[in-house]
């Protein structure tokens, strides 16, 4: 680790996530004009600004200002579900693995993960069954929650529509944790409303991809909403001035949506150029954004991450790793990359 140059430093390249992104000076001279009040009186301007433009961007009522998606999708749970009722969600979907069992620990709801198709997806068959009888001995099956993207995956909206059907069929709710929902569209050359219409509620991450430094925004009808509201003042998300913090995501939603299609093709050069060290495993399928993922000839990876290292470039660990392209990598910064590789393996 030590060789792993810490992501303040703007000539690191730094590919762990695209969370790591710094505001760049046209974002922080956005903030420090930013107008604020009080939030939690429902009083400052620019939160109210930036939840009725998010709202208006996917074509929903209303929007709630949250320090994190991990909170917006709790929030979201919390509005729709009952103690004791089911969330139908896949397997390796953020709702189920990566948010610590919010939705069981603060909700009491049961989550029912299902295996994800290749694409990322889940298919309409697994849903139908999953869905329990009315029958006391089951939970009551509430909500389906999706997620697109999915590891960087765009999931295509005959997919969605298709999983949405059968929660149409039998009443459920339906959750978006569209925190990298741009990209998803960006992919699919749609638009943010095509994608969110047939959902309830939809949480949009401003920090993943997008570049605001911290802020998720859920939207949705007025009524689940202010059922959020509460939630969000009860688990502690209630915040002041932070018209500072929604500043940046107006500037993120104004400015930096457009520009996600160069990290998608700037992942696909990455892509291509590591395929052909013939090395690598490495999977990069039709529907990817602006991740590729990699798995090394050698089990112990760490060699590959101190040399990497050594050169400004910081990659995760793990069995297989993942590369997230974001706004801070232009194309200098994918020769850089593609050149340590090569370094490390000779080529």
């Amino acid at each position: 680790m030590s060789n792993l140059v810490a992501q303040t430093d703007l000539s690191v390249l730094d590919l762990r996530s695209d969370t790591v992104t710094q505001p760049t000076a046209e974002m922080r001279a956005i903030m420090m004009d930013a107008k604020t009040g009080d939030d939690v009186y429902g009083e400052d301007p620019t939160i109210n600004a930036l939840e009725e433009k998010a709202a208006k961007t996917l074509g929903k009522e209303a929007g709630l200002f949250l320090p994190s998606s991990t909170m917006s999708n709790l929030a979201a749970m919390l509005a729709h579900t009952k103690r004791g009722e089911e969330i139908i969600v896949g397997r390796p979907y953020h709702i189920f693995k990566y948010e610590a069992g919010g939705t069981s620990v603060v909700g009491g709801t049961f989550p029912y993960p299902l295996e994800i198709a290749a694409d990322g997806g889940l298919k309409p068959a697994d849903i139908e069954a999953a869905i329990k009888p009315d029958d006391p001995h089951f939970p009551v099956s509430s909500i389906l929650s999706l997620e697109n993207t999915h590891s960087g995956q765009a999931i295509s909206l005959e997919r969605i529509h298709a999983a949405l059907d059968v929660a149409d069929k039998h009443g459920l709710s339906k959750h978006l944790d569209g925190a990298r929902l741009f990209n998803a569209t960006t992919k699919l050359g749609i638009t943010p409303v095509e994608l969110a219409a047939r959902f309830d509620s939809v949480n949009i991450c401003l920090s993943k991809g997008l570049g605001a430094p911290v802020g998720a925004v859920l939207v949705g009808a007025k009524s689940t909403i202010a059922a959020a509201l509460r939630w969000r003042k009860m688990l502690g998300g209630g915040m002041r001035q932070a018209g500072i913090l929604a500043a940046a995501g107006i500037y993120a939603l104004d400015n930096h949506i457009a520009r996600l299609k160069d990290d998608h093709d700037r992942t696909a050069t990455l892509a291509n150029e590591l395929i052909a060290l013939d090395t690598l495993k490495v999977t990069y399928q039709d529907n990817q954004t602006n991740m590729v993922f990699i798995e090394p000839a050698q089990k112990d990876i760490e060699p590959l991450r101190q040399h990497l290292g050594k050169r400004g470039i910081n990659l995760a660990g793990g069995e297989y790793i993942r590369i997230a392209i974001h706004l801070d990598i232009n194309d200098d910064g994918i020769t850089r990359i593609v050149d340590g590789f090569k370094s490390y393996y000779g080529s």
